[in-house]
């Protein structure tokens, strides 16, 4: 996990640093960081999901054939 990223993210937390505290260890992190070094790693496979998820999707739409009409007389 890149260490900046989770260090710029405590530093930004400002007012939500006590409310981010007490999750934390409501959720039994031993620290601030080991806590957003989860909520980091989740979003990141969250995003790895979607991203496969789109591409499952993008296979299964398979393009159907246009079949033409057929008259029901001769005549046409």
């Amino acid at each position: 996990m890149e260490t900046s990223q989770i260090e710029e993210r405590i530093a930004n937390l400002k007012g939500r640093r006590a409310y981010e505290e007490k999750k934390a260890s409501k959720l039994g992190f031993p620290s601030l960081y080991e806590y957003f070094e989860y909520k980091i790693a989740k979003e990141l496979l969250a995003v790895e999901q979607q991203t496969k998820e789109k591409e499952r999707m993008k296979a299964a739409i398979v393009k159907k054939p246009t079949l033409k009409k057929k008259s029901s007389c001769c005549c046409c």
